[in-house]
């Protein structure tokens, strides 16, 4: 089975694709996340199950473009060499993976060097040029899993086709892809795509890093610095990595120092700092903030709840990552289930014919071409002008109508607040605003999961839903319980009465302690 598109979830972006048995098409910023694995009989996600094979039928004609984002049914295999990163737990598909935000692990397994190759018809394709490290002794299987990676990198280093020429000038982009395997576990191309050093008309190319981690802000200042040596020697981006390689990923709030040395200036100290808020540091809420008004925001945030389609189009990659992947932290402490892409390939267009659920981000060149296709409803979001071209007609209904003003009050507010000075700041502050809309309406989930002497627990979705008093939030209630974003977390809530996501928890238990002080005062 090929490489396809994933689902859900990262600095300015990130696109998620599936490992073995999907098409992968993450591109460019693009994260990418498949979240129609097949389930085990008797799962909440049985639903899931024809999701996949639509979805592979619909990619199936990209796949047979020769593109090399081909993969296969092998386990992800470690080198047997001694540089190889420690092995990772695999999650399930759809699960947040521990590995995103695991302390101690190697910063990342490739960097690679993605460059525009002319072919002898005069267009240009992208091929890996550099690899660091070179992994020696590996299996026959971990060799050919090593190869369908590599192939699958250079299309999602350069989504946007091969129409290139070389230039003098190029802005330097900065975005992500993530190739996430049907078992849920997940490698993230943390992109720069920069013009090399030089005199004269050259091709710009694109430093690609591979790793398991997810921490968009901390590799994006990696990138700088790789940057930085670029325009030295690439000689001198080798000791940086390796340096970077020996260094542990550190744990939230913690700092590492990277030691590098640099020809004139020296031997430097990089600090690399990872954010305290774990659950936000892949996300910049401020980019969607600049495009987008609070009240369209609102109309694509309960668009995503329902796991309908949803397409961005803008020109930039990492305006399409950083504002798809901001859309997808919205919905936390869920996590979009279906095919997420933010950056689709030009040659995967066909990707908006799926008649499943998708998240995907498209290039504004591409506007005319993605409305001539044969698609089924979906909300399509101008991010260059700030407008919806295409709706569906009944967003303004989907949330309850009190939550809503709520959130549209506290967006409004904090996106006109001049005493925000950083985006972490922000970031916190937009977050609070959606976790609170759902702590309100299902903080009280845990209280319905009926626990059995085995120790597995099983969810009361009935009385669940009974249990709200208000009319439109039940009605929003039984429509989002069938979604497939809450199956997922229903279905780890029973498998230990340890809530998995802490801060979720934290933030219902200050909901209940308020409601508790209001009554007793």
């Amino acid at each position: 089975m090929g490489w396809l598109p994933a689902t859900l979830q990262v600095t300015d972006t990130k696109s998620s694709v599936p490992w073995r048995g999907r098409v992968s098409d993450t591109s460019d910023p693009a994260e990418a996340a498949l979240g129609t694995a097949p389930c085990a009989a008797g799962s909440r996600r049985e639903k899931g199950l024809g999701e996949a094979g639509r979805l592979e039928q619909c990619l199936s004609k990209a796949v047979a473009l020769g593109n090399g984002t081909h993969s296969t049914e092998g386990k992800d295999g470690a080198s047997a060499a001694e540089n190889t990163p420690p092995q990772v737990p695999q999650g399930k598909l759809g699960e947040r993976s521990s590995l995103f935000y695991s302390a101690g692990q190697f910063f990342f397994e490739y960097l690679v060097v993605v460059s525009l190759k002319k072919m002898p018809d005069g267009h240009y394709e992208p091929k890996i040029t550099y690899q660091f490290p070179k992994r020696e002794n590996l299996l026959k299987g971990q060799k050919e899993e090593e190869e369908r990676l590599l192939q699958a990198i250079p299309l999602f280093c350069f989504p946007d086709g091969n129409n290139w020429v070389p230039v003098t000038e190029f802005t330097s982009e900065t975005f992500s892809f993530v190739l996430t395997n049907v078992d849920g576990s997940r490698k993230i191309g943390y992109c720069r795509r920069l013009l090399p050093s030089g005199r004269g008309v050259r091709l710009p190319e694109v430093f690609c890093i591979i790793s398991c981690l997810g921490c968009f802000g901390l590799f994006s200042k990696i990138l700088d610095e790789v940057e930085k040596r670029r325009q030295i020697s690439m000689a001198v981006i080798y000791p940086f990595m390796q340096g970077l390689r020996e260094s542990p990923f550190p744990a939230p709030g913690k700092t590492v120092t990277v030691k590098s040395f640099i020809p004139e200036s020296g031997t430097e100290l990089i600090e690399l700092t990872r954010p305290v808020d774990a659950h936000l540091e892949h996300v910049e809420f401020q980019a969607l903030l600049q495009r987008l008004s609070p009240h369209l925001i609102l109309h694509i945030f309960a668009s995503a709840t329902l796991e309908r389609r949803l397409i961005f189009l803008a020109e930039e990659l990492s305006v399409l990552s950083q504002c798809i992947h901001a859309v997808a932290a919205l919905l936390y402490p869920f996590t979009w289930a279906h095919t997420y892409i933010p950056v689709v390939p030009e040659c995967l267009l066909d990707t908006v014919c799926c008649p499943t659920p998708f998240m995907v981000g498209i290039q504004m060149r591409h506007l005319q071409r993605v409305l001539e296709q044969p698609m089924e409803e979906a909300l399509i979001v101008d991010l260059c002008e700030g407008k919806i071209i295409r709706a569906v007609g009944d967003e303004e209904e989907i949330l309850p109508g009190k939550l809503q003003n709520e959130m549209l009050t506290s967006l409004n507010r904090h996106n006109n607040n001049n005493n925000v000075h950083t985006s972490e700041q922000l970031n916190a502050l937009v977050s609070e605003a959606f976790v609170h809309f759902f702590v309100r309406l299902l903080g009280h989930y845990s209280s319905h999961i009926k626990w059995g002497r085995s120790g597995s627990g099983s969810f009361q979705e009935r009385a669940f839903c009974k249990a709200i008093p208000s009319k439109s939030c039940r009605r929003f209630l039984k429509k989002f319980v069938k979604t497939n974003m809450f199956s997922l977390f229903i279905e780890e809530a029973e498998k230990s009465r340890i809530p998995q996501e802490a801060y979720f928890q934290q933030k219902i238990k200050e909901y209940h302690e308020q409601k508790k002080h209001r009554r007793d005062s």
